[in-house]
């Protein structure tokens, strides 16, 4: 009973109805019953049709007048919209679909936009009302198609843009130094006054093999970056260099006269500035640096604080670097935004790691030192050992049952009664699979013998924090970083100090990975 009453009040809920109607012209609108009137007329008859079903014809007129359907640019259009986003209607009625759009990509849009929000829409021509199944296929019909429109469109803009670039024509992008866009021919020109610029900067890094002191040069003597003028006329005045715009110089294809596509490099329309002699030599300094960069951050070690270290003078991380004096490496902290600038500006040039972990780390035994968090971690070790000794029994006992199967299989095989086809493979295979799960058995119950024997007790977790230095020393590089990053929301650097930001949430996963770690620390300590 109860069922169908509330089935009834659903089917019987009124439904704001929102009529939209549209014409392309000004023309006829002065007169007293004009087509915005003729299409509003039809749709309340549409909607007075429905009355039984709880349709509500709404009092505001959403009408554009004189507005062409092959955009969203309608202020009618518009309100009905945010009155879509507000909540304030249930039902769109048109009197034609190209009432709302004549664009299948705006109207697919406003599709999505009304089935995200649960509107149901209708158009009285044509009998398309998406609150029964039937238009709602239809709709799904469309969409289908709008769908497979778009992917063609798509497929067929790429296959364009591949094929003008394999014939090496420029097909837009960022405009670069050394050259102007000729937009009416979509080529690219050479600018008479930026070539030699280019030239220079390519010859000069041969030298220097320094993509830093090369901008620093630059900067000094005065050059900047390319200046250009948006579609739009906005004017982009060029910046300072830093390495940033070096690189991106030096491994600019465009230069060598050749257009890239996909990985894929083709002989440009366009002239290049650089010859390949020149080009060859620079792209053979720039992988040497890679590869040696690539071999010293190979050998660094992972910083605790990385991540969460900052630069309070530039806003911006910080990254580890050394200095190796004989065998001894000395780790500093530096502004990574600081480094990649011609000059330097930050105050922070170095900061010893050491004095800022250890200023962290008194902190951070502050935090671990409170009796909740200690007693938190023990709780959650003995729910850790209780979920983890269930596993390995219910394990144990689930090998113990196949392997009782297995033998049973072998007796059956070596019977003198048997005569089973390839009964010797047969065996083979059985003893194989005995030897596997008595194994699998023994290194379950070994491990069911160190819960059973070795059990966390309150006293380890509190031993393994009471010091932190002596916790933190037990700790594998990376289980430092992630212990900081546990509790550590930023740690800002500036000259006058530090300002370290504790986080406050996430206690439980903070308790779940102190646990792991304080039992990880104990097994390698029973170990040595």
């Amino acid at each position: 009973m109860l069922d169908n009453t509330n089935t009834t009040s659903t089917r019987n809920k009124p439904l704001r109805c929102a009529i939209y109607t549209r014409k392309s012209h000004e023309e006829g609108l002065e007169q007293e019953f004009n087509s915005l009137d003729a299409q509003r007329e039809a749709s309340e008859s549409y909607i007075e049709s429905q009355r039984m079903q709880g349709w509500q014809g709404l009092p505001d007129r959403y009408d554009d007048g004189g507005f062409s359907g092959g955009n969203m640019e309608r202020p009618a259009l518009k309100r009905l919209l945010d009155d879509v986003d507000d909540g304030k209607v249930d039902v769109i009625v048109v009197y034609k679909i190209d009432r709302l759009s004549r664009s299948l990509l705006d109207f697919m849009k406003m599709v999505d936009l009304f089935n995200e929000k649960g509107i149901n829409f209708v158009s009285v021509t044509e009998h398309f009302n998406t609150t029964d199944p039937t238009g709602r296929m239809f709709l799904g019909i469309l969409i289908t198609f709008a769908q497979y429109e778009r992917e063609v469109i798509a497929e067929r803009i790429r296959d364009k843009v591949a094929a003008a670039k394999r014939r090496g024509k420029y097909c837009g992008g960022p405009a670069i130094l050394g050259y102007d866009v000729d937009r009416e021919n979509k080529k690219l020109l050479t600018n008479a006054d930026e070539a030699p610029l280019v030239q220079h900067i390519f010859r000069r890094f041969t030298q220097l093999a320094s993509a830093r002191k090369l901008a620093q040069e630059l900067n000094e003597q005065g050059y900047k970056t390319k200046s250009w003028t948006t579609k739009k006329g906005k004017e982009r005045k060029g910046t300072e260099w830093n390495t940033g715009h070096i690189y991106r110089l030096l491994g600019n294809r465009i230069y060598n006269g050749e257009v890239v596509h996909k990985g894929n490099s083709y002989p440009g329309e366009h002239q290049a500035i650089v010859d390949k002699e020149l080009w060859d030599k620079v792209q053979s300094i720039l992988s040497e640096n890679t590869r040696a960069k690539q071999t010293k951050a190979r050998s660094k070690m992972i910083s605790p604080l990385q991540g969460v270290i900052r630069c309070g003078h530039c806003d911006c991380s910080m990254g580890p670097t050394y200095t190796q004096k004989g065998e001894r490496r000395y780790t500093y902290y530096i502004c990574e935004k600081d480094v990649k600038r011609a000059v330097s500006r930050c105050p922070l040039k170095r900061v010893p790691a050491g004095d800022i972990e250890k200023a962290v780390l008194e902190q951070l035994g502050a935090v671990f030192r409170t009796p909740t968090l200690v007693a938190k971690t023990y709780f959650a070790a003995k729910e850790m050992e209780e979920a983890e000794r269930d596993r390995l029994t219910k394990q144990k006992e689930q090998l113990e049952e196949d392997l009782t199967l297995v033998r049973k299989r072998a007796l059956e095989l070596m019977s003198p009664d048997g005569n089973e086809p390839d009964r010797e493979e047969k065996l083979a295979t059985i003893n194989q699979r005995a030897v596997t799960l008595t194994r699998h058995l023994a290194n379950v119950s070994a491990g069911l013998r160190v819960f059973e024997s070795d059990q966390v007790t309150e006293r380890d977790v509190s031993e393994a924090f009471e010091s932190i230095e002596i916790f933190w020393e037990d700790l594998f590089p990376l289980e430092r970083n992630r212990l900081v990053r546990l509790l550590v929301e930023s740690v800002k650097i500036r000259e006058t100090g530090i300002d370290m930001e504790l986080k406050t949430n996430g206690l439980t996963s903070l308790i779940t990975e102190l646990t792991g770690l304080a039992c990880e620390v104990k097994e390698r300590r029973n170990v040595k």
